[in-house]
């Protein structure tokens, strides 16, 4: 059986306090059908800012409650699948993206999805299709969506595509797990405050491990595990990445810290996901045959 929950159903911010209408058990699939990045306001080229409502923006389908999930807990996201629309969009905005302090016209540029081609002008692009919010309910009390954390979020890590895993800590009973945002393609930076924004569906496999969770939320891709860190500017979200990246391969090699911090620079990539977001964001890539999964949890308190 698969648990499919409706776009009808979203949030715009992670919190312990919301209700969760939706639950499913370790191992089940669940599908999420999702509204793009500003709630379905955009309907063609001559969509202006100024008339959008900026309360609708970022919402995330959920929450999901997943049994037997309890802080301390990490929980498992496998994505399975993600279809999008053959339709999307990029906008600008003034004091927005990595540029904020040029003077720009405010635009929306609609873009056609044809046969794994994104037709931007007579430029062809590769799709790329990839879920930019994925989270659960923070420590904290109240995140939006907009933004990232220790909880996942607004991540926007283009490796979020079908075929990855990612590992959340658990901080409240359930998970409480929503995600959103699709984007058909996006570069690292996502530079200009958007990327490819449409709207589609996941299908998600939840899981568990008990008794210990990662740091921050880590991705497993292919022959790489990455370490999705955040700050409110790159200097110190980059720190943080390589914090966990040393601690990583001291656990690991059983290293003093120096050891490992040189080892960093040989086998670790620090790379940009996003420039644009409250939370800056950054990931520091650790190839497999350097680091397994449990060098990356840590046993709760």
């Amino acid at each position: 059986m698969v648990l499919r929950i409706p776009r009808d159903y979203v949030i715009y911010s992670f919190s312990k306090r919301h209700t969760a209408r939706f639950t499913a058990a370790p191992g089940d699939t669940v599908v999420f059908e999702t509204l793009d990045a500003l709630g379905g306001q955009v309907v063609d080229e001559a969509a202006t800012l100024e008339s959008l409502d900026w309360s609708r923006v970022n919402p995330a389908t959920g929450p999901l409650y997943v049994e037997g999930a309890r802080p301390g807990d990490t929980l498992l996201v496998e994505i399975e699948e993600i279809r999008v629309s053959d339709r999307a969009f990029i906008i600008t905005a003034l004091g927005a993206g990595a540029l904020p302090d040029k003077s720009i016209r405010p635009s929306v540029k609609v873009l056609r999805v044809v046969e794994g081609k994104v037709i931007f002008g007579n430029i062809e692009i590769d799709s790329r299709p990839m879920v930019g919010v994925l989270g659960v309910a923070p420590e904290e009390d109240e995140l939006p969506t907009g933004t990232s954390g220790f909880h996942g979020g607004n991540m926007d890590v283009a490796q979020l595509t079908a075929g990855t895993k990612v590992y959340l800590p658990v901080f409240a009973e359930g998970a409480l797990l929503a995600l959103g945002d699709l984007h058909v393609v996006q570069a690292d930076g996502e530079i200009c405050v958007a990327a490819a924004e449409t709207s589609g569906e996941v299908r998600v496999r939840v899981g568990l491990i008990k008794g210990k969770r990662p740091r921050y939320p880590v991705v497993e891709a292919g022959d790489r595990y990455l370490v999705i860190a955040f700050g409110k500017d790159l200097d110190e979200a980059a720190y943080r990445a390589s914090e966990e990246a040393v601690s990583v391969l001291m656990r690991a090699h059983s290293l003093g810290f120096e050891e490992a911090y040189m080892l960093s620079s040989l086998v670790v990539d620090l790379r940009v996901n996003q420039v644009v977001d409250p939370m800056k964001g950054i990931r520091a890539e650790i190839p497999k045959r350097y680091a397994k999964l449990e060098h990356f949890l840590y046993h709760s308190a």
